[in-house]
Formats: C-alpha cells, sequence, structure tokens
C-alpha cells in the first residue's frame, strides 16, 4: 500500500516545529558531536561584516537573535567561541524559534509603493 502525498503532511503549530528542530539538535549533537560551532560561528561573522551592504540591518537582526537567548546586551559582541554552553545553546535555541516561525510567514508579501 503506498502512501499518499497529501496524507503525509502534518500541520505544526509554531511551537511544536520549535520542539522538533531542538529534538533534532540535540540528535544530532548525541550522534554527531557538536559540530556546529563552526557553522555557527561564520553566521555571526557574516552578520557582523561592516563591508556588507545591509550591514545594520544585519547587527540589528543578530542582536534581536541574542536578545531572544536571553544574552545580556554587554555579550552581544562576544565571539561565539567566548560565549558559555548555557549561552550557546540559547543562541541555538533562539535560532531555531526563528527559523520555525519563519517558516510559517506569508508566502507572498509585497511592500507598498
Amino acid at each position: 500500500m503506498a502512501i499518499e502525498g497529501d496524507s503525509m503532511l502534518v500541520e505544526l503549530t509554531a511551537g511544536q516545529r520549535v520542539a522538533a528542530l531542538n529534538h533534532v539538535a540535540l540528535l544530532r549533537a548525541q550522534l554527531m558531536g557538536s559540530n556546529c560551532e563552526k557553522d555557527v560561528a561564520r553566521f555571526i561573522a557574516e552578520m557582523r561584516d561592516v563591508t556588507d551592504s545591509n550591514y545594520q540591518d544585519n547587527k540589528r537582526a543578530l542582536s534581536a537573535i541574542f536578545f531572544l537567548a536571553n544574552i545580556g546586551k554587554d555579550r552581544h559582541s562576544a565571539d561565539f567561541t567566548d560565549l558559555t554552553t548555557y549561552e550557546r545553546n540559547a543562541l541555538i535555541r533562539a535560532m531555531n524559534h526563528l527559523k520555525a516561525v519563519v517558516s510559517l510567514f506569508p508566502k507572498r508579501m509585497t511592500l507598498s509603493n
């Protein structure tokens, strides 16, 4: 018996999506070790790139992620490697939260003239 395409789809709430992403992150760490540090450090470096034409918006977005992670403003300029294990986990959980809610954004947004 084949599984029909539509029957495979399940609607998840934002909270369920966040929980699933965090669960996958925990499983990934258990199975493959903590190897995301390089990717997260690269992301932070790109967001702090002063040569990017969107530097100010990128800096604000990164600050929003740190804020969502409940990391104090005095630590927002810290390198990922300088963060505590708790702060690193909080930052990844905040990024997963944003990833989950962004996936729920309307597909075809427009800007007014």
